[in-house]
């Protein structure tokens, strides 16, 4: 490495050291003398006349009827009723101005900014739709990204993070890795909408949102990777001192060192690692400036040293001092958010910096706070777990709780020179955490905490918990959508894990019984047509349509799984048939079909055509053998099978039709329809007329048919480009071959995409007019769109 490179960072490094220590300094100082207790005490009997009402009648009154935060929904509505949506927005947004963007709120620009992001909050929030669509799914985020022009790079975003997801170990927690990376986007999406605050064309005001959600994805990209991987004790000593030597090689010199002979049991883990972070380490790169450089490695080495300097910590070495405690953490929690600006080359601003840097190490002490017993079961040294540790037998040990206090009245009157703003807001933020805290931890546990770190200054602690019992309306909406992400994320997750647990369960249940017996006899016949059936039926099919009508009928119309069972089949036969027919030369003339040579290379083209012709009515057979529904119920299903069948057929006919010819976007839409669409309605309408549905619910079902079908037949476009052919078990690039017109020889890739991603949506939104439960349907939607075959 080059000497004049390391000795330069450590320079860098050094001049960021002394600043720590010097601000470690002054709190030391205030901390020995408990200068924040008078200090705080006076600004809490001014602040409390806003939190606490001493009337016991009004008190019951304010909690009467109040949700559970957790609801969001509700909790949104009943500030809205009660007058305090307002207030509970303006603390809320005011604190993401001064702690993620540096902001001061004495300025009439920044209170403007304020209170126009509060309007717009506000009613998105009481709007029909309210946070169901904006904040928490895909589809909301997509439309969002639609109206910035944006869905190219929403699409991106989403792919990286599924593909970041599936390599997360399991000894990580994925739903936290995804919640890391989504917050640092919005951060870094929050820098560079402040900056755009002014007139700019669209054109650059998409340009510039698309690089900050890259760039966000990127820097984002080290929390997981770099951050908790190391954390988490999954490589061993050997491998984390390899990878932290490339990561630090790497903001020293500029150029990401090639990963070499790894020696340990995580190569792959480490290759997809290195890749990716390599990959976002160039783009980051590529958007600097000369001029700001330099000082994004800087601020970056200064981030990544100081958590390595806290990482090799040992909770079982007695000697740390206060200083080795509490600068590593001063440094690390400023820098992080000070990278952020030189990110998207934003103008060098003083202010900014000084309140970020002295801003840090508050959000650090409440975070280590409330991860405190966590901490110290992995043995992680912070403030906290030393102090839990060693507080009995070294007496020059800061408590770290009595130094949080000392930052807060430092911020409130030498950062933000006193001004009532700043200072309600801290202090709700304050006491927001310690009624958090008590709320998950419970009671007894809290009051053993609040016991063991309580302040020297008897009249304060009780101030304090006083404020914690009696303060109300102290919550952020920051709060509300990090837990909800959580909830949402760890949700989606286990609906996900379930839904393809369920999906290999039912798949197992309907291959159990989906090949025809040979009951025939005639030695003549031999039963060629059975076995040729068979053949095709044995191929490693997804039995998606069969699955769709199995989790309609038994999940959410109750059905008998055995009653339901020869429908199951039938649609298996029906679809089965299809494709022995598409596959023929007379069509697509493909080879491979499910991994395995078509039906027609295996016998030859008139098995083949009859085989297709049997099942069909093979199917039919099978409908007519529903048993156990009215007979008159049976006969609707057989005639609605026979219309969806009759429009399949036109639909192939259409599609052999269009061979050769540039088809329309709408015409496309509608041969999909037939040709995919209407087979997946079936599978949803099906069950609905067993179990008596309403016509307007079956009206839904059909929307959502509609708009899942053309997606799904988008995908297989995709995936007929950009597939795996192996995975897929048939060939890529036939669509091409056989002169298709498709969705993507038609829009091309990026267009193509963001269809698919547009009928997601439209299906997405249709759910909500069904009247059952849309787990499986929102799981399948996401099946059909991330699927790899």
């Amino acid at each position: 490495m080059n000497k004049d490179l390391l000795k330069k960072v450590n320079a860098s490094y050094r001049k960021a050291e002394q600043r720590a220590s010097h601000y470690f300094k002054v709190l030391h100082e205030q901390v020995n003398v408990q200068a924040y207790a008078d200090t705080l005490t006076k600004d809490f009997q001014s602040w409390k006349h806003n939190h606490i009402q001493h009337s016991l009648l009004s008190y019951f009154s304010r909690k009467k009827g109040k949700p559970d935060p957790r609801n969001y929904q509700k909790y949104i509505q009943w500030l809205d009723h009660t007058g305090k949506l307002d207030h509970y927005l303006d603390r809320s947004i005011s604190y993401i101005y001064m702690r993620d963007l540096g902001k001061s709120l004495h300025s009439f620009d920044t209170r403007n900014r304020i209170n126009h992001v509060v309007e717009n909050l506000k009613s998105q929030l009481t709007s029909p739709t309210g946070m169901n669509d904006e904040f928490f799914n895909m589809a909301g985020l997509y439309r969002k990204a639609q109206r910035e022009g944006i869905e190219s790079t929403m699409i991106w975003a989403i792919n990286k993070l599924k593909s970041v997801s599936s390599m997360i170990p399991k000894e990580m927690d994925v739903a936290q890795a995804q919640r890391k990376i989504i917050k640092i986007i919005a951060g870094v999406l929050m820098h560079e909408i402040e900056e755009m605050n002014g007139v700019i064309s669209q054109e650059e005001r998409t340009k510039r949102l698309d690089h900050a959600i890259r760039l966000g994805f990127s820097y984002g990209l080290t929390y997981p990777f770099i951050d908790d991987l190391l954390d988490a004790k999954i490589l061993s000593e050997t491998e984390e001192k390899q990878y932290a030597d490339l990561i630090r090689t790497a903001l020293i010199t500029g150029t990401v060192p090639a990963l070499g002979k790894w020696s340990g049991k995580n190569r792959e883990l480490i290759s997809y690692i290195h890749m990716e972070l390599n990959e976002a380490f160039q783009f980051i790169k590529s958007q600097q400036r000369l001029e700001t450089r330099q000082q994004f490695f800087n601020q970056a080495y200064v981030f990544f040293h100081s958590q390595e300097v806290d990482r090799v910590k040992d909770l079982s070495n007695g000697n740390y001092t206060n200083e080795e405690l509490y600068i590593p953490v001063i440094l690390k929690s400023s820098s992080s958010r000070l990278i952020i600006r030189s990110l998207i080359n934003a103008p060098e601003d003083d202010g900014f910096d000084e309140r970020t840097f002295f801003y840090g190490i508050y959000n650090q002490l409440a975070d280590d706070f409330a991860d405190m017993y966590d901490d110290l079961k992995d043995g992680a040294v912070t403030p906290y777990t030393y102090y839990l540790t060693y507080h009995k037998e070294r007496a020059d040990l800061i408590n770290p709780f009595e130094l949080y206090w000392t930052v807060i009245s430092h911020l409130i009157h030498q950062v933000y020179q006193s001004d009532k703003k700043a200072c309600e807001i801290i202090l709700n933020r304050a006491i927001n955490g310690l009624k958090r805290y008590r709320e998950r931890m419970g009671s007894q546990q809290y009051q053993e905490v609040m016991e063991l770190f309580a302040s020297s200054n008897e009249s304060f602690t009780h101030l304090i918990q006083k404020m914690v019992r009696k303060a109300d309306d102290v919550d952020f909406f920051d709060k509300l959508l990090r837990d909800q992400m959580i909830i949402n994320l760890k949700k989606e997750q286990q609906e996900q894990t379930e839904f393809l647990h369920t999906i290999e369960e039912v798949r197992k249940q309907i291959n159990d019984h989906l090949l025809i017996s040979k009951a025939e006899r005639d030695p003549l016949l031999k039963a060629p047509i059975i076995e040729a059936a068979n053949y095709s039926l044995m191929g490693d099919g997804k039995r998606l349509r069969p699955i769709m009508t199995w989790f309609m009928g038994v999940r959410e119309y109750g059905l008998n799984p055995s009653d339901i069972m020869p429908l199951l089949k039938s649609l298996e036969y029906m679809h089965t048939a299809s494709l022995i027919f598409d596959d023929l030369p007379s069509q697509d003339n493909a080879p491979i079909r499910r991994g395995r040579p078509t039906l027609h290379k295996v016998y030859n083209i008139a098995v083949s055509e009859l085989t297709g012709l049997y099942l069909t009515q093979k199917a039919i057979h099978e409908q007519a053998s529903l048993e156990q529904f009215d007979s008159s119920i049976v006969l609707d299903l057989i005639r609605y099978s026979a219309k969806m069948t009759e429009d399949m057929c036109k639909g192939q006919a259409m599609d052999i039709g269009s061979k050769g010819k540039a088809l329309t976007l709408e015409q496309l839409n509608s041969l999909c329809f037939y040709k995919t669409g209407i087979a997946f309605e079936a599978a949803l309408i099906m069950p609905a007329i067993l179990a008596h549905a309403d016509e307007i619910e079956k009206d839904a079902l059909k929307q959502y048919a509609r708009h899942a079908g053309i997606a799904f037949q988008i995908k297989d476009d995709l995936l007929d480009v950009e597939g795996d052919g192996q995975v897929l078990g048939k060939p890529i690039g036939k669509d091409a071959e056989n002169n298709h017109s498709t969705f993507v020889t038609i829009l091309g890739v990026s267009e193509a995409k963001k269809v698919m991603w547009d009928h997601y949506c439209y299906a997405m939104e249709t759910l909500q007019k069904i009247p059952r439960n849309t787990a499986f349907l929102k799981s399948l939607l996401n099946y059909i769109v991330n699927r790899n075959r």
